[in-house]
């Protein structure tokens, strides 16, 4: 797919995330916004994985370690056929597949069940040691909250990871500068991201806007050149993003748009996907 192409897709999921969490009456729609771009990116074109076939044993693995953005997550995935579009306006409901984190005893796609924040990328530096000791070809990806990184599990993680070069695993860090309780300065900052990452003996990459397709092409096609060591993005990305009154809004991390907000989203979401 081209960069326009893929675009437009991660505008629809946008659409689909605004369309889930209106529905629930709750959820996280901020982060789920800031990080569709990337979403997007890795189960349109980078990743090995089928819709039809969503265990078979060579595909690549994703683990959302920032749970709570699993509107996004669930957005991506019917869009890319794994469930229907229309099921999205059934998260959090009683008896719905799509609850408020991944389930992957439930919901197809979804290699690991995450919530509790720092656990997620220590599952997935699990499944990349099982894949180099097994010699199998698959790759993980896993994606973090720059706020997630301040949980001591996340740096246990990746001094292992570090230590045993595992060069098939991809850290993507969505770097927006929120969190539930405020900036990540005012709570616990874990900057320099890029700095730690490579104390830990990871090849970083520092992504300018983790927004921006060609940008985001341009660090997964280097990732993929890299050997003897894991890979960290640093994506640097806008929470909310596309939807103008959620941009840079730490209120929206956790809560849902009314009718009447709901109504302007999709009106501006509208309006975008015409412009691509």
């Amino acid at each position: 797919m081209t960069n326009q192409e893929l675009a437009k897709v991660a505008n629809e999921v946008r659409k689909g995330v605004v369309t889930a969490v209106h529905a629930a009456k709750s959820g996280h729609p901020g982060g789920s916004l800031g990080a569709a771009d990337i979403m997007t990116y890795l189960y349109f074109e980078e990743m090995n994985i089928d819709p039809d076939d969503p265990h078979k044993a060579d595909r690549d693995r994703f683990v959302l370690s920032k749970g709570h953005a699993a509107p996004g997550l669930y957005s991506v995935l019917a869009n890319r056929g794994y469930f229907p579009v229309e099921e999205l306006e059934t998260l959090r409901h009683i008896g719905s597949r799509l609850q408020g984190h991944p389930n992957m005893n439930d919901t197809p796609g979804i290699d690991m069940s995450t919530g509790s924040l720092g656990q997620g990328i220590s599952a997935a530096v699990g499944m990349a040691l099982a894949a180099k000791h097994w010699g199998d070809s698959y790759r993980v990806y896993t994606l973090l909250g720059d706020g997630e990184c301040e949980e001591g599990q996340v740096w246990e993680a990746a001094m292992f990871a570090g230590n045993h070069a595992l060069d098939n695993l991809v850290v993507v860090v969505d770097h927006n500068g929120l969190q539930i309780d405020g900036t990540i300065d005012e709570v616990n900052s874990a900057m320099p991201l890029a700095d730690k990452f490579r104390a830990f003996k990871w090849h970083v990459i520092e992504l300018v806007d983790g927004n921006d397709m060609a940008q985001i092409a341009a660090a997964f096609a280097e990732a993929r050149k890299v050997s003897a060591s894991p890979v960290a993005i640093i994506a640097e990305t806008v929470k909310g993003k596309g939807v103008s009154f959620m941009e840079n809004q730490v209120g929206w991390h956790g809560k849902a748009p009314n009718d009447e907000q709901f109504e302007q989203a999709m009106a501006e979401l509208a309006a975008a996907g015409e412009e691509l």
